[in-house]
């Protein structure tokens, strides 16, 4: 294990069968730091997202992802990969929350959005 990394962020990076939502929600993203920018969030899970970022960002970045509608949630970007940042959530959001931006943003043409286990 890593120096300073929780069993949390751990278990997230180590879980890849977490069920991940794909999904395109326009959102903000903000880092320590910088000002929010505009971002499209890619995939949505409990633990973390993947998010749209132009500029480059960097492992342990603590991070605030701001969904319409929605109170900012902190996490850390673990990677960063050809402009799009993944990131674990501080803490995991509750499942009902999760099924509820699902539906909302879940589009009623071409099928909605696809969970999938990803590796």
């Amino acid at each position: 294990m890593e120096t300073g990394r929780t069993s949390y962020e751990t278990a997230v990076q180590e879980d890849r069968c977490a069920p991940r939502t794909k999904i395109a929600i326009p959102a903000q993203l903000r880092i320590s730091g910088s000002p929010a920018f505009k971002t499209v969030v890619h995939d949505l899970s409990l633990a973390g997202f993947s998010a749209s970022s132009i500029g480059r960002l960097h492992p342990d970045q603590i991070c605030w992802l701001t969904l319409p509608g929605r109170q900012s949630i902190q996490g850390r970007i673990v990677w960063w990969d050809r402009s799009i940042a993944g990131a674990a959530f501080d803490q995991m959001i509750d499942p009902a929350v999760l099924e509820d931006i699902i539906t909302l943003w879940a589009s009623p043409i071409g099928g909605g959005v696809t969970r999938s286990c990803l590796y």
